[in-house]
């Protein structure tokens, strides 16, 4: 019964990880889509991906965020160690979601360029933090990693020509 009983926590917690990370998601893209017109009026370099790409890159990191979330939940060592992880993991999405406010809701892309920054260095903050509990769950963050570094990028040569 207790493996069952563990089972089911397992799944829940799964769940509610992948739940808390699409509701980021969900709530930067409510923050982007109204102004895309706004959006489609800057000068952009021309390595910018079609717009399309951004929201499956995207679902595909919050799934990944989201797994990295619930494998560091089951790791060994303290709870109190796990909590104060996650802890970072929520900061991390919420700047996350700053990001959207800051570049697409204010229209700024220097207040964008600002948050990103501080985007990736939440992100490493966050992956340095689980590869000292799981590796695993850290490996699961690089990709977030990569992708955010790629945007700051794309926010600097989006910010530069619109300034």
């Amino acid at each position: 019964m207790r493996s069952i009983s563990h089972g089911i926590r397992s799944g829940v917690a799964l769940a509610i990880a992948l739940i808390v990370c699409f509701a980021a998601q969900a709530l930067g893209a409510m923050l982007t889509f109204p102004n895309l017109d706004w959006y489609a009026t800057l000068a952009k370099p021309g390595f910018i991906p079609p717009n399309s790409v951004f929201s499956v890159a995207w679902t595909i990191l919050y799934a990944l965020s989201a797994v990295a979330a619930w494998i560091l939940w089951r790791a060994p060592g303290e709870a109190e160690e796990r909590k104060e992880r996650l802890i970072a993991f929520g900061i991390q999405l919420n700047v996350g979601v700053f990001w959207s406010a800051a570049f697409f809701s204010a229209h700024s892309p220097g207040l964008g360029l600002a948050v990103v920054m501080a985007f990736l260095l939440t992100i490493l903050m966050t992956l340095a933090l689980f590869d000292r509990l799981s590796r695993e769950a850290a490996l699961l963050l690089v990709p977030l990693l990569l992708w955010v570094c790629f945007a700051a990028g794309l926010n600097f040569a989006i910010w530069f020509p619109n300034r």
